[in-house]
C-alpha cells in the first residue's frame, strides 16, 4: 500500500521511484517549486542557483564567525603565554586563511562543481586520494566542528543561569542536540529558510561583535593598555604551532562557499568577491574583538574562563552583560547551520562520484533539497557530543582540517604543470600556494611532538579510510546478495523519505 501511495503521489508530479538505483522516471526543477506543486509539470530535480553574492558573503562569515571567536582567545593565549603574541597568531591566521581562500579562487572558478576540495583532488589525484579527503572531511572535520559549536551555543545560553560554575555537562549536549535537531529540519524544509537564516543570524553576530569592540575601543581610547605586553611569552615552536590550531579554527569556513559553488549566481564574479570581502571583514573583526578582550581583561581572567565574551560583558556592562550571552548564542546557532548548510552538500557531492550511499544523491521531491545529506551530518554530529573537551576536539579536528587542505591547494601548482591549458578565469601568483603549503607543513608537523595523542587519534582515522575504500569502492565485483541488500535499503530509505536520484546537470 505504500509503494502505491507514493508512485500516486509521485504520477501527479510526472515521476515515480522505479528501482534500487533511484532513478527517477522523469525530472523536476529545484526552483522555487513552480512546476511541482501540481500544476506546472515536470523539469528537473537538480541543485539550482540561487545564491546572490550578498548570500555567499553571509555563508561564509557566518560559517567563520561561530564559537572561534568566544572560544579560541583562551586556547590561542594558553599556548602563547602573552597577549601581543597571541595577537600576532590571530593577524597571521587570518592572512593564512586569505592566502587559502585566494588558491581556492582560482581552483573553484577551475573546477566549477559542488564538493569544492574534494572536486579539485578528484580532477587532481584521482579518485583514491578523493576519498580519503571525503573521508577526513565527513567523518571528522565537519561533524566534529559542528559538535563543537553547538556545544558553544548551549554553554553559552546555559551560562547566565549558572553564573558561579560551568553548566552542567548533560544539559549542555542536550541543548546542543536541541540546536542541531532544529537546524536539521530547517535545512530539509527548504533551503531559502536556510539562507535565511543565516543572513538574520550573521547580521545578529555582527552586531554583538560590533558592541563588544565599540565598548573596546572606548576602553583603549581612555588608555586601558596595561595588559598588551609580550610578558610571559611563551618561546617553545611546539607551542606556537598548538596555538595556531585554536586561531585556525576561529577562521575555519573560509572555503565553505566553494562546497556550493554551483548555487552560486556567477561564481566567476561573485566568489572571488564574497571570498575577499568576508575574509577581510572577519580578520579585522577578530583582531579587534580580541584588543577588545584584553581592554578589560587580564591574562589570567581570559584563561580561566570557559565564556571570555560573558566574563568581558560583566566587567563591561554591568546591569546588560546579559545580552552578549543571547548574541553568542545567536552566533553560534547561525554557525551550526551555516556548516550544517554546506557539509550536506560536500556528502550529496560525494555519492554523485560514487564514493558515499546512493540514497545521499538523492533530493527531496516536495522540498526539494537534500534531505538523505542533511540528516547523515546531523546524525554524525551528534554522535561527536559525546566528547565535551572542546580544546582537545580542536587539535583533534585542527590537524585533519590543515593536512586536507593542504593537499587541496597543492593541487593548484599540481594543475598548473599537468594541465596548463586548463581555462582559469582567475590565475594567483605561485607564491601564494607554496607560502601555504609551507605554513601547513609548520602547522601539522610540529604538533605531533607537541600533542601526539590527539594527532595520533587523527592519523588513524584517516587511515581507517583505506580500507573502507578497498572494500566498499575498490571491489567492483560484489556479490550479488550484497548488491540486491543495498538496493532494497536504498528503495526503502527513498519511500520512507520520499526522495528521488537527480539527473546529471547539463552544464
Amino acid at each position: 500500500m505504500e509503494t502505491e501511495s507514493l508512485n500516486r503521489k509521485n504520477s501527479s508530479r510526472k515521476s515515480s521511484i522505479v528501482n534500487g538505483n533511484g532513478d527517477a522516471t522523469t525530472k523536476l526543477t529545484n526552483g522555487d517549486a513552480d512546476g511541482a506543486d501540481g500544476g506546472g509539470g515536470g523539469g528537473e530535480v537538480t541543485l539550482k542557483a540561487k545564491m546572490s553574492l550578498l548570500n555567499g558573503c553571509t555563508v561564509i562569515v557566518g560559517s567563520i564567525i561561530g564559537s572561534g571567536i568566544f572560544v579560541s582567545p583562551t586556547g590561542v593565549l594558553m599556548y602563547t603565554g602573552s597577549v601581543n603574541l597571541a595577537l600576532i597568531v590571530w593577524v597571521a591566521s587570518g592572512l593564512f586563511s586569505m592566502v587559502g581562500a585566494y588558491c581556492y579562487a582560482e581552483l573553484g572558478t577551475m573546477i566549477t562543481k559542488s564538493g569544492a576540495d574534494y572536486a579539485y583532488i578528484m580532477e587532481t589525484f584521482g579518485p583514491f586520494m578523493a576519498f580519503i579527503r571525503l573521508w577526513i572531511e565527513c567523518m571528522i572535520v565537519r561533524p566534529c566542528s559542528q559538535a563543537i559549536v553547538a556545544l558553544t551555543f548551549s554553554t553559552y545560553v546555559l551560562k547566565p543561569f549558572f553564573p558561579e560554575c560551568a553548566p552542567p555537562e548533560d544539559s549542555a549536549r542536550l541543548l546542543a542536540v536541541c540546536c542541531i535537531l532544529v537546524l536539521t529540519l530547517i535545512n530539509c524544509w527548504d533551503v531559502k529558510w536556510a539562507t535565511a537564516v543565516q543572513d538574520i543570524f550573521t547580521y545578529a553576530k555582527l552586531l554583538a561583535l560590533f558592541i563588544i569592540i565599540a565598548t573596546g575601543m572606548y576602553q583603549l581610547y581612555m588608555g586601558n593598555v596595561q595588559y598588551f605586553t609580550f610578558e610571559n611569552t611563551d618561546t617553545r615552536v611546539t607551542s606556537l604551532a598548538l596555538s595556531f590550531y585554536s586561531g585556525l579554527f576561529a577562521y575555519n569556513g573560509w572555503n565553505y562557499l566553494n562546497f556550493i559553488i554551483e548555487e552560486l549566481k556567477d561564481p566567476v564574479k561573485n566568489l572571488p568577491r564574497a571570498i575577499a570581502i568576508s575574509c577581510t571583514l572577519v580578520t579585522i573583526v577578530y583582531v579587534m574583538a580580541n584588543v577588545s578582550f584584553y581592554t578589560i581583561l587580564s591574562p589570567d581572567e581570559v584563561l580561566g574562563s570557559s565564556a571570555v565574551a560573558v566574563t568581558y560583558a560583566e566587567r563591561a556592562f554591568g546591569a546588560f552583560a546579559w545580552t552578549i550571552p543571547v548574541f553568542v548564542a545567536l552566533s553560534t546557532f547561525g554557525a551550526v547551520n551555516g556548516i550544517l548548510l554546506t557539509s550536506s552538500r560536500l556528502f550529496y557531492a560525494g555519492a554523485n562520484e560514487g564514493q558515499m550511499p546512493e540514497i545521499l544523491t538523492m533530493i527531496q521531491i516536495q522540498r526539494f533539497t537534500p534531505t538523505p545529506a542533511v540528516l547523515a551530518m546531523a546524525l554524525l554530529s551528534m554522535l561527536y557530543l559525546t566528547v565535551s573537551d572542546i580544546f582537545a576536539l580542536i587539535n583533534y579536528v585542527g590537524f585533519a582540517t590543515w593536512l586536507s587542505i593542504g593537499v587541496s591547494v597543492l593541487c593548484l601548482p599540481w594543475l598548473r604543470w599537468a594541465q596548463p591549458n586548463l581555462p582559469r578565469p582567475i590565475r594567483v601568483p605561485l607564491v601564494f600556494p607554496f607560502v601555504y603549503l609551507l605554513a601547513t607543513i609548520f602547522v601539522t608537523v610540529v604538533p605531533m611532538y607537541a600533542s601526539p595523542v590527539e594527532t595520533g587519534y587523527g592519523i588513524l582515522m584517516i587511515l581507517s579510510s583505506i580500507p573502507v575504500y578497498l572494500v566498499f569502492i575498490a571491489w567492483k565485483n560484489k556479490p550479488i546478495w550484497f548488491q540486491k541488500s543495498m538496493g532494497g535499503l536504498t528503495q526503502t530509505l527513498q519511500k520512507l523519505m520520499m526522495v528521488v536520484r537527480p539527473k546529471a546537470s547539463s552544464k
